[in-house]
């Protein structure tokens, strides 16, 4: 990947695309992890008002740092970057106690978690309208369109996304470009979603490395049958979330009336 011209890309295509919404800026929420730091420099290399929304829903006090010290060295080299911390530890605390309670079932941490992503979504969205700026998207093509390792309607409301046709080694190469904190680049991916320890990596049972390797080979029409050991493992976790997780890549299915019945 030529890392410099792709960058200047992607940031000419975010130019180009507020001008024509004719809107004032983006607003990224900022985790602590890659994505969002990539995502969020590239809106601020714009020139384009961007805010970045620290949205803590009992978060770990490392990927809080990481998100502050991100968001300071952004602060420092561009004016046009602002930054707002709404702590939603409360608001999901009163959500699970109006909801029904379902303790038993083995679901409701996974739920919860999405339950977090669609409150920080919401939030974005209300920042957005009262600024008038767009959501910028934070996920990449291995999340996007592989796996679908992304919360429908939460992380995967937006109204663009920059980075998305970037695997996530690339996203990598375009951070260390950027020169996007050190403490962000080397940290075990994790969505955060959980209240606990647990990475990315833990969730899916395969690294992006191992990902992306997946996903080009499907590319190449492979199947299951072509490997051995972990190759084939690897394969089959991502030929399942690529299988199950479709409803999130598609178009939401509408039901077309046939003419007769017009």
């Amino acid at each position: 990947m030529k890392t410099e011209k792709v960058a200047e890309y992607i940031i000419g295509w975010l130019k180009e695309y507020a001008e024509n919404a004719k809107v004032k800026g983006f607003v990224v929420g900022v985790s602590g992890g890659i994505d969002s730091a990539v995502t969020s420099t590239l809106c601020a290399k714009t020139g384009f008002p961007t805010l970045c929304v620290e949205m803590p829903i009992h978060q770990a006090k490392s990927q809080v740092t990481r998100a502050q010290n991100h968001i300071k060295q952004l602060k420092e080299h561009f004016k046009n970057v602002s930054d707002v911390c709404v702590d939603l530890t409360s608001t999901f605390e009163d959500f699970k106690n109006v909801v029904p309670t379902a303790s038993s079932s083995p679901k409701v941490d996974l739920s919860l978690a999405n339950t977090r992503a669609r409150l920080r979504m919401t939030t974005l969205y209300y920042l957005a309208g009262l600024h008038g700026y767009l959501v910028a998207g934070t996920g990449n093509k291995v999340e996007d369109f592989g796996v679908g390792f992304y919360t429908k309607y939460g992380d995967g409301g937006v109204d663009l996304s920059p980075i998305a046709d970037l695997m996530k080694s690339e996203v990598y190469d375009l951070a260390a470009f950027l020169k996007v904190p050190n403490s962000i680049q080397n940290a075990q991916p994790t969505d955060g979603l959980f209240g606990d320890s647990r990475t990315d990596e833990d969730q899916i049972g395969a690294s992006y490395d191992e990902l992306e390797w997946a996903m080009n080979m499907q590319g190449k029409d492979k199947t299951e049958s072509d490997f051995s050991g972990r190759e084939q493992e690897v394969f089959k976790i991502y030929s399942k979330l690529n299988s199950i997780n479709q409803h999130k890549m598609l178009p939401i299915p509408i039901c077309e009336i046939p003419k007769e019945l017009n």
